[in-house]
């Protein structure tokens, strides 16, 4: 069975740091783009940050400059580096990757969520 599994969350004071990982395991033959998305409390989930296989990024404006995503494919491991954290940070946080689990196919998996809390 695939999974992702997160870590790395936990509370932070604002200006602070954290790093995410988010490690995929199991069966599967290989994983396209991974990436990363926030739900904050009463809100939708939204996108935070995206890799490719290759190694292109995209990120949510409201993240540029302060978040690095990146990627070791070797450990099938994408990471979010996030500085100068907010309070509007506030979040859990949820890993995501289009992976194949057999020839032909490719399926979107999910991650539990780790919870970011930046205190003000």
């Amino acid at each position: 069975q695939v999974r992702l599994v997160e870590s790395g969350g936990g509370l932070v004071q604002a200006g602070g740091s954290l790093t995410l990982s988010c490690a995929a395991s199991g069966p599967f033959r290989s994983i396209r783009s991974m990436g990363w998305y926030r739900q904050a409390p009463e809100k939708q989930r939204e996108l935070v940050a995206t890799i490719t296989g290759g190694a292109l990024t995209n990120y949510a404006d409201f993240v540029k400059g302060r978040f690095t995503i990146s990627r070791d494919n070797a450990r099938d491991t994408v990471y979010l580096q996030m500085n100068s954290l907010k309070p509007e940070d506030t979040a859990v946080y949820y890993c995501q990757a289009y992976i194949s689990p057999r020839a032909g196919s490719f399926f979107s998996y999910w991650g539990q969520g780790t919870q970011v809390t930046v205190s003000s």
